[in-house]
């Protein structure tokens, strides 16, 4: 071995020396990973590099120099036991980021990272003898590193199992008693009777608060006194335990009452009621640890009082939703249980409420051998008040159908008649037809609704005739009706305002174009076909949304 290589060899030795002396000499592991990279970098004067750690056996960044943002950001997840190297995502992103040396970290064939490095400033590729270098410097570091995890992890365990065991042995008795009472009035006793009994006060104040009012459940102030107090600040956003001092700072009208500590009770973080203490009979001060026991009794008695309100909360809504369920029977019931069939028209409907039920409807009735109607509405609002609505308007249309009445003056009484029962400003756009079997002829009236749309020859004919919509003025100008002569392979789609309106994540509406986009593209399919062809498109647009008003489709298909 020449002089030249035998001094390099030395100068390698020694960086590697020092190199151990740091890594080892703290359990940090940024202090451990920054070195290792900045190390590597600086020894082959590379242009940029990274290093990511194993975390819970996935594949996580750790600290990067040189990359932009734009790209470390996609560094791929990479499950424990696959071989990071040959990965394609892997492979992909390095070459995104220009890394031109990868080298694993491994301790006794455990992955622990990766260690990547950019090009040279020279521009000379990594030899043999260098990433043999590379190697030699993660062997040294990959014990630091899993020492560190160790520490880490260790020192993580051990302050929850602190947690836990001061958490247990001065709860333990107490959670067990909060746990067996659901009144009110046992439970306040129970927390009154725990802190006297601890700390032997003579005065104190328990409350809630409770849709912004304030409910004394137990005391021992004068609560008028109290009350007017409390009123000159706003308690509920007490979120820490206040002494005597801060109390004097923050609410001095409560050391008219000689109150010394002020002790939230907090529920998911909101405070939910408090906990007010006067002197110890003894004289001695509260400490940090006595209010910390305050703070947990409290906890344990307001999560108490929560599960009681929820039990009771539960059960109403149990009823209500019982109740909910028999409307929605007598709703669905309301519809057509099945289209029924009408030689030389395919038909399909479908109704989608945004709640249990709804304010959307829609019907196909035949009048005779000859004759069927067919109709839609959408109720203003959701829920049960736009159902009950809808239940009028539908025994309306039955009975004037009945009648034999023409469609115009039905149309008009219809109006006349919801007009006097409805009632906080609700109104209904409406839209109907009668259709003469034999002859193929539609005469129909539109009462403020969306526009059917006729389709015919490729071209989109809106059916928007008639007049006002129902239920804001009895009539005064009379329905407009139009008659028209369907020709065979027509397609009338009707719909509610639930699909052209839907909400997508953006707040961007699925629009009436979109529809008669749609529409034009699948006019060719059947009836049921193009039901579900919309349908679908509108879920799969508004796929990230809740539902926020009634759906309803009707398509009928001339044959």
């Amino acid at each position: 071995m020449n002089d030249p290589e035998l001094l390099k060899l030395k100068r390698n030795l020694t960086a590697l020396a020092e190199f151990s002396r740091i890594i080892n000499s703290s359990l940090d592991l940024n202090f451990i990973i920054n070195n290792i990279l900045l190390s590597c970098m600086g020894k082959f004067h590379a242009t940029r590099g990274f290093v990511a750690i194993r975390d819970n056996g996935h594949l996580r960044l750790h600290s990067s120099k040189g990359i932009p943002d734009s790209i470390i950001k996609n560094i791929p997840d990479i499950p424990a036991g696959e071989n990071i190297e040959e990965d394609d995502a892997f492979i992909n992103f390095v070459q995104a980021a220009n890394i031109v040396a990868v080298k694993q970290i491994s301790l006794s064939n455990q992955c622990l990272g990766v260690l990547c490095l950019g090009e040279k400033m020279n521009k000379k590729p990594y030899t043999e003898d260098d990433l043999g270098f590379l190697g030699t410097i993660l062997n040294i570091s990959s014990t630091a590193i899993q020492n560190s995890i160790m520490i880490n992890e260790l020192k993580i365990v051990n302050r929850e199992l602190d947690s836990r065991i001061q958490r247990l042995n001065s709860l333990f008795e107490l959670s067990k008693e909060f746990g067996l009472f659901t009144e009110t009035t046992r439970v306040t006793k129970l927390l009154v009777y725990s802190v006297i009994g601890q700390f032997l006060v003579s005065k104190f104040a328990v409350l809630t608060f409770e849709n912004g009012a304030v409910q004394i459940l137990e005391s021992k102030f004068d609560n008028s006194t109290l009350l007017k107090s409390l009123g000159n600040c706003d308690a509920a956003k007490i979120s820490i335990s206040l002494s005597k001092e801060e109390i004097e700072k923050r609410f001095p009208d409560l050391l008219n009452l000689d109150i010394e500590v002020v002790v939230p009770m907090q529920l998911q973080g909101k405070t939910r009621g408090l906990i007010l203490l006067g002197k110890r009979i003894n004289q001695l001060d509260y400490t940090e640890a006595d209010i910390e026991f305050i703070y947990s009794v409290g906890s344990l008695a307001i999560v108490s009082l929560e599960n009681r309100r929820l039990f009771k909360d539960a059960l109403e809504k149990q009823k209500m939703e019982e109740e909910l369920d028999i409307a929605r029977d007598i709703q669905r019931n309301l519809l057509p249980r099945r289209i029924p069939g009408i030689n030389g028209f395919d038909i399909a409907a479908v109704n989608v409420s945004s709640k249990q039920v709804g304010g959307d409807y829609y019907d196909i009735i035949r009048l005779d051998d000859e004759n069927f109607c067919f109709a839609i509405a959408d109720v203003s609002g959701k829920g049960v008040p736009a159902a009950l609505v809808m239940a009028n308007l539908q025994a309306f249309i039955k009975t004037t159908c009945l009648q034999g009445m023409k469609i115009d003056e039905a149309t008009a009484l219809i109006n006349d008649l919801i007009s006097e029962n409805i009632t906080d400003g609700k109104f209904i756009t409406f839209f109907w037809g009668v259709v003469n079997i034999p002859d193929k002829t539609l005469r129909y009236v539109n009462a403020g609704h969306n526009p059917p749309l006729l389709i015919r020859n490729n071209q989109i004919i809106k059916l928007n005739v008639g007049g006002i919509i129902l239920g804001v003025m009895k009539t005064v100008l009379p329905y407009q009706t139009e008659v028209l002569q369907l020709q065979k392979d027509d397609l009338i789609v009707l719909f509610t305002d639930g699909v052209s309106e839907a909400l997508n994540k953006a707040g961007d509406e699925y629009s009436d174009e979109r529809l008669e986009k749609l529409i034009l593209k699948i006019s060719e399919y059947s009836a049921s076909e193009i039901l579900e062809l919309i349908r679908s498109d509108v879920q799969e647009f508004s796929s990230e949304t809740l539902q926020s008003d009634d759906i309803t489709l009707v398509v009928i298909k001339v044959g």
